[in-house]
């Protein structure tokens, strides 16, 4: 009987150890950005480069003047990066739509601010395919943004 057990247990441990890493446990983009430290790092950089960008920094002359309200746009696309990545976070701001409405952003203005989000995460090396996923997940954003 306990020949029986142990080689239970051995079988076990060898299934178990032939199960790539990658089946064992499911990393999310989330995770592979580098969690909530990382997105509030990149937010930070994209926001210095959109205050930076002549082409689109008009749209938040407003924002970037106050700093409460600096804050609060930080903490909330901190939120929404980290909940369409897979994380922990919730984003409680309005709905894309209603966030921009009247802003009149058109389609080259949004092509500007995605540019500059992809040179912050160029500038902490993400990885191509985790851009492209993050991206992929904020894109269909576009049609609730662009208004011309």
């Amino acid at each position: 009987m306990r020949r029986h057990i142990r080689l239970a247990i051995l079988t076990s441990v060898v299934a178990l150890a032939s199960i790539p890493a990658f089946a064992q446990k499911k990393t999310t983009l989330y995770d592979n950005l580098g969690g909530k430290k990382a997105i509030v790092a990149v937010v930070d950089e994209f926001v210095g480069r959109v205050a930076a960008d002549n082409r689109i920094n008009s749209f938040f002359k407003q924002t970037a003047s106050d700093p409460k309200r600096l804050a609060s746009f930080k903490e909330k696309l901190v939120d929404q990066i980290c909940e369409a990545s897979g994380g922990p976070c919730k984003y409680k701001g309005k709905n894309m739509k209603a966030a921009h409405s009247g802003m009149g952003i058109s389609g080259g203005d949004f092509n500007a601010l995605v540019e500059d989000l992809v040179s912050a995460l160029d500038k902490f090396k993400v990885a191509e395919q985790d851009k492209k996923t993050l991206l992929g997940v904020l894109g269909p954003m576009k049609g609730n943004i662009v208004e011309k």
